[in-house]
């Protein structure tokens, strides 16, 4: 069994590598776990491996607000002490503080 650690946690907020948008990691799969539709229609020389962590994300760029699925190989974490401000983050955490959000819920 391949053991899968995680390098940035719930609450923090980190970038893309390559697209100019950042957002804040509210769920983690250990392993890709999204549509092979979706996986393809990454260009291949861009795909990343399957087998490392998934990060879904409240993103936003300069224009709009989303939900990204970035693989960890492509975040790197954001350093610029700044807030995003995507609309959803209320829902789960709390204030920014200390360059990142705490939860607003208790995990099992």
């Amino acid at each position: 069994m391949l053991k899968t650690q995680a390098k940035y946690n719930l609450g923090q907020v980190v970038r893309h590598k390559r697209h100019p948008f950042r957002g804040v990691v509210f769920d983690v799969d250990p392993s890709f776990n999204n549509t092979e539709e979706w996986y393809q229609a990454i260009p291949e020389e861009l795909r990343p491996r399957k087998d490392q962590p998934f990060y879904h994300l409240l993103a936003e760029n300069e224009t709009s607000y989303y939900i990204a699925y970035v693989s960890e190989q492509n975040l790197l974490p954001d350093m610029s002490g700044e807030p995003v401000d995507h609309p959803d983050i209320p829902d789960l955490f709390g204030p920014f503080e200390d360059g990142h959000y705490p939860l607003h819920f208790q995990l099992n």
